[in-house]
């Protein structure tokens, strides 16, 4: 809706008629306070809402970033706001810890969004606008991005298992919100950094926006209709993905032939919306591209790669499959007793150790007397039944790709002599009949 002077000031009847239906049995909602204009105006009209929905129970949540010299003024403001709403408030202080290649700004929005998903609401209910949109639209097409990146910000969507994110002001201009909050007589702070045009954001709000609306005064309901077309055509294109992945559902990953039996275009949908399902980040279009092009022309016996942030992409045995990434210990790890075949869980290698009782394996006796995982560094040899075998020979054989094998775990015992290939071999020297025989599972990934 378009901010004009005809415009009533007050929208809390707007904001209930348009109550989404996903909400109607939500009671406990909590809103992101940060202390400024939009958030004031979220805050008032929810507290005001419980008038005409006597279950309705509203909270806030103020995140103490400590990152500007006002963030006590800003949380003392608050709190008495609040006080004067009787609203709950919670104080979530923060540290910000910007990764390496990460902004402060990304930094305190994860920070922020954490300390969301740690409260005890159903709903976390946040303050962005349609200018918001209109800017992030505008950003997002700016940044290169595609369907899903412009279809912006959904008014609904889950924060966690048990939580919504409701964002119900996004078809309110920032100007609407600051004549109801003056109607309602109500304080804001304002965010120096907001004036700070080295952040995209505060570029296009300070200088281009106000040169595009002398001319095109509707921007922002334009631009927010393009995210909501951008929306739906994401969300065909996530249902088409779907049915690719599981058209080419592999134990290991995906189909090789069947995947190279879909078009260009859904060959790379397929795979980036598997990727998603792993939780693991996408790849950039140009990697992608050429990854695309090594697995439509490299020869079979070769073994293309995808290098990815948190894991490996790659081709092997006929499947596209996915190696998370692990950093198991240099020196290795000093296993707990597993006497009686007890399996146990190693998070630093990604997989599980577990036994199987066989005609021949390990004595019993092994399983208690500190035994180790180790990394391969190179050169391991194994006691066959006649010589010994090279580690490396014997993963090749057992059919391990590639980039598995220089992750694959290798059993010592106490004294240091090589064990077993766990899942693939034992040391005749060491071996017993009948006893315990190693197995190694890397965790599974998602279907």
């Amino acid at each position: 809706m378009a901010a004009s002077r005809k415009t009533q000031p007050d929208l809390l009847k707007p904001l209930l008629e348009h109550w989404p239906d996903e909400l109607s049995g939500q009671c406990a909602f909590e809103v992101g306070l940060s202390g400024g204009l939009d958030s004031v105006a979220l805050l008032s009209l929810l507290a005001r809402a419980r008038d005409v929905r006597p279950d309705l129970a509203v909270a806030a949540v103020h995140v103490h970033h400590g990152l500007s010299p006002n963030a006590d003024a800003w949380a003392a403001h608050c709190q008495a706001l609040c006080r004067d709403l009787n609203v709950p408030l919670r104080i979530a202080r923060v540290t910000v810890r910007a990764a390496r290649g990460e902004g402060v700004e990304a930094a305190a929005r994860e920070a922020r969004y954490q300390a969301y998903r740690e409260g005890a609401a159903q709903v976390v209910a946040l303050a962005h606008h349609q200018d918001d949109q209109a800017e992030t639209v505008l950003l997002q097409l700016l940044r290169g991005g595609g369907v899903k990146a412009l279809a912006a910000m959904p008014a609904l969507r889950p924060l966690s298992v048990d939580k919504l994110l409701w964002r119900p002001l996004l078809d309110f201009t920032r100007a609407q919100l600051e004549r109801y909050v003056q109607w309602q007589g109500l304080a804001w702070v304002e965010d120096e950094s907001n004036r700070d045009n080295r952040y995209r954001r505060n570029l296009l709000r300070n200088d281009i926006f106000p040169v595009l609306a002398a001319s095109l005064p509707h921007y922002r309901s334009h631009l927010a209709r393009a995210a909501s077309l951008q929306a739906d055509a994401a969300a065909i294109l996530d249902e088409v993905a779907a049915m690719d992945i599981h058209a080419c559902a592999h134990p290991q990953g995906l189909d090789l032939a069947r995947w190279l039996g879909l078009s260009s275009s859904r060959q790379r949908q397929a795979l980036l919306g598997w990727l998603e399902r792993q939780g693991m980040p996408l790849p950039e279009p140009a990697g992608l591209l050429e990854f695309q092009r090594q697995l439509t022309q490299a020869r079979v016996e070769t073994c293309p790669l995808l290098p990815l942030a948190g894991g490996l992409l790659f081709r092997f045995g006929g499947a596209i499959q996915l190696l998370l990434e692990s950093t198991p210990p240099a020196e290795g790890s000093l296993l707990p007793d597993l006497s009686g075949g007890k399996a146990c869980d190693l998070p630093e290698w990604g997989g599980e150790l577990s036994w199987e009782w066989r005609e021949r394996g390990l004595p019993e006796m092994a399983l208690a007397s500190g035994l180790r995982l180790m990394p391969r560094a190179g050169g391991e040899k194994l006691p066959a039944k006649a010589g010994r075998r090279e580690v490396k020979d014997l993963m090749r054989e057992a059919g391990l790709p590639p980039p598995l094998r220089q992750r694959w775990p290798l059993l010592y015992g106490a004294d240091g002599a090589l064990l077993a290939v766990p899942g693939i071999a034992v040391s005749h020297a060491a071996a017993s009949q009948p006893g315990w025989w190693p197995l190694w599972r890397p965790w599974p990934l998602r279907k």
